[in-house]
Formats: C-alpha cells, structure tokens, sequence
C-alpha cells in the first residue's frame, strides 16, 4: 500500500447531477470506509445508516435538487478518497417547521447551503481534505449560510465542523422515530 503523502497529491473535483451515478459506487465504499464504527453496529440499518440509505439519499437529493445540486471528490493518484455534496435549498426544508423558530433570522432568510455528506477515507483523514472538499462546496454554491446534521458521537467529524466554524443550532430528527442528531449552522466568511 502506498503512503499517503502531501496535500499537493489530491485533487479536487466538481460534478453537478447529471454526473453522479457513475460515481455512487465508489462513494458508497469510502462512506463505508470513513463510518465503519457505525456500518458494522447493530440498529444503524433501522437508524438510516446504511450504504443502501445513502445510495437511496443521493438518489432522491440528485433527482429533487436538480438547481445548484454539486458533488465534489478528492482524487489522490487518480483514485477517489473523499467526497462530499450539497445543494441550496430553503430554511423551510431543511430546518424544518419545529426548529425554524429557533434559527437566527438571517439564516432563515439568506442563500443556505444544505451539507449532505463530507467523507474521506481513513488512510486520507487528517490531511486537510475534508477542509478542502467543504471549500470546493462554498465555492461552488456560494451561500451566505450552511447546514448541515451530526451524530452527537462523531467526535472527528463534530471536530471538523467545529474548526470550520459551525455552531450547533438545535437537536434534529429526519423522522419521528430516528436518531437525534446536532444541527449545525455556519455563516460563510465574505458573504
């Protein structure tokens, strides 16, 4: 196996829509990769955390967010290590009428970003490419807000988020009967 080296060894890579199926094989793998504590616990099927789940989720984010939907890819010696994706989309949906009230206003009213997924693979984690894949997202949608759902004991992850800026906004479900996860909420510099 071949040791991962510098920054300067990854690159970035920017599809819209039209592009992903070809490319949902290979980030349902490094989903896997980068949350096997979780693929491999039992209960995280009936939780939604599942690569059937997240192949079901792009799906249906690919079909219905057709406007500004950006998937993103880190390639280290032509292969992919990391993704992420994200689309625009109102603070109705994604906030939803529960935890709308609790929101700032500006954030219920500027352009917000709607942070899907951020995954790289283990052997390429720590190396600033989840930091560079996130950038790859503002750039491309330019928000002046971004959200995005954690699961309260994904500490590498929350780190992450937390160094970039995010702020936990509130608990959130997707449905009544799942997993409370943190909401986190950033305003983007310079916008």
């Amino acid at each position: 196996m071949t040791t991962p080296s510098t920054r300067t060894d990854v690159v970035i890579r920017t599809y819209g829509p039209g592009q992903v199926a070809p490319l949902v094989d290979t980030i349902a793998d490094i989903w896997a990769d980068a949350h096997e504590e979780i693929t491999n616990t039992p209960g995280a099927t009936t939780d939604g955390l599942s690569v059937p789940a997240l192949r079901r989720q792009v799906d249906a984010h690919v079909r219905n967010h057709q406007e500004g939907f950006t998937l993103v890819a880190a390639y280290a010696h032509g292969s992919m290590v990391g993704f992420g994706y994200a689309f625009p989309c109102s603070a109705d949906y994604w906030f939803g009428a529960e935890l709308l009230p609790q929101i700032p206003e500006p954030a219920r009213t500027g352009r917000l970003m709607g942070l899907c997924e951020l995954a790289v693979t283990p052997a390429w984690q720590s190396r600033g490419i989840g930091t560079r894949l996130h950038t790859a997202l503002l750039t491309a949608i330019t928000p002046e807000w971004s959200s995005l759902l954690v699961r309260p004991d994904n500490t590498a992850g929350r780190t992450l988020y937390d160094r970039l800026g995010y702020r936990y906004a509130g608990p959130y479900r997707n449905e009544p009967a799942g997993p409370v996860y943190d909401l986190l909420l950033l305003r983007v510099e310079g916008s």
